[in-house]
């Protein structure tokens, strides 16, 4: 079977670049490779080595639009999607970049999500080639409003903006970006890697656009994913090689070494992947910005999330006027919210082996003195 496969699969090269006679038996042979059960990794990387040879060569192939679906079809579709890995190396070239206004225009969802898991798979230690993934944000942003978004399809959109990142984003609407999250809803289980979607949301909510109209469940999601990741920082930077020398001969640390971190991440990129990065920068001037805009808003789940974080994140003596009287609005809007509060910096302290902020305190009876006062 595999000879005859290998056999076929070079027949299929040939008459792509054969007469027209053998060009019209290229989809006829494509729908039966479709029905196949057994598809071994070679196959998965010629069905996609055929799109580059289709697309190059497309204006010599009649209907060769409809032939690169079906080639992605034969390669990706019947892989497990959540596993996003195989055994087969894919050999990218410049004319792949080509399939992704053909596939998207289509808005077939399935082909879309094809061309997503081939973009997005890792071959066994290695990074995935994602480099492709650059050409896609400006199609995916607005994508759930054009086709229905299957199982599979938004799994891999959400690996797609996990590997792409903030950065690759900012060329495009804001907004619109913020829509494509708030309709994915990623929860932590669905997340490849926490400590990426903590620094990714981060920046967002830096943004005007994201400050208000982030959904919440974003908002809480960093409320406690905070705590939890600044732990396993502290841990990790207290175990850290110290060395950061290219030269460095040492062998590289091992996955269970860096168990947050995923394991095909190198030696050198593992340690400033967690050792820095993602230690987040609180601008107290800029925080205090986004919560007089929550407070003008009314936006009280959001204020209250933004509060806690900036109290976990070092508020701690710097305490500005605007701080407390935010928290005297929350406290008349939410009566509940200074229980929360103190939950959350309770949990806090005691991840850290600490105890609660003593200026926590008196800012928080302060400010539920006041409220109750105009309350009255």
């Amino acid at each position: 079977m595999d000879r005859v496969l290998n056999h076929l699969s070079k027949a299929v090269l040939s008459a792509i670049d054969g007469t027209p006679t053998q060009q019209a038996l290229i989809p006829h042979v494509l729908r039966d490779l479709i029905k196949l059960e057994y598809r071994p990794g070679y196959l998965i990387a010629a069905a996609y080595e055929w799109c580059s040879v289709i697309y190059a060569k497309r204006e010599r192939i009649p209907d060769w639009e409809s032939l690169l679906p079906v080639c992605l079809e034969i390669g990706f579709r019947h892989l497990d999607f959540q596993t996003g890995s195989i055994e087969a190396s894919l050999t990218h070239t410049k004319h792949h970049r080509g399939l992704v206004d053909v596939v998207f225009q289509s808005q077939e969802s399935e082909s879309i999500a094809d061309l997503l898991q081939a973009w997005t798979l890792r071959y066994i230690w290695y990074l995935p080639e994602h480099q492709l993934l650059e050409c896609c944000p400006v199609h995916l942003v607005g994508l759930h409003n054009l086709v229905p978004f299957s199982p599979r399809l938004r799994w891999l959109v959400i690996r797609s903006v996990e590997v792409i990142g903030y950065k690759g984003f900012e060329g495009v609407a804001v907004g619109e970006f913020v829509e494509l999250l708030n309709h994915l809803h990623v929860t932590a289980e669905e997340m490849d890697n926490k400590l990426c979607w903590v620094g990714f949301l981060w920046d967002a909510i830096k943004s005007i656009e994201g400050a208000q109209h982030l959904s919440d469940w974003y908002w809480e999601f960093l409320v406690f994913t905070v705590s939890e990741l600044m732990v396993e920082y502290i841990a990790l930077e207290s175990t850290a090689p110290e060395s950061t020398d290219p030269e460095s001969t040492d062998p590289e640390p091992t996955a269970s070494e860096y168990p947050a971190v995923p394991r095909f991440i190198g030696r050198l990129e593992r340690q400033a992947f967690m050792l820095a990065p993602w230690k987040l920068e609180l601008d107290l001037a800029h925080s205090l910005q986004i919560i007089t805009s929550l407070a003008e808003a009314k936006e009280w789940n959001k204020l209250e999330c933004w509060i806690g974080i900036v109290w976990m994140l070092g508020a701690g003596g710097v305490i500005d006027e605007d701080l407390e009287r935010s928290m005297v609005l929350l406290f008349c809007q939410r009566p509940g919210a200074l229980q929360k509060l103190e939950q959350w910096m309770e949990r806090w302290s005691q991840r850290n082996g600490g105890d609660m902020p003593e200026s926590f305190k008196r800012i928080c009876k302060q400010a539920n003195e006041a409220a109750q006062r105009g309350a009255l």
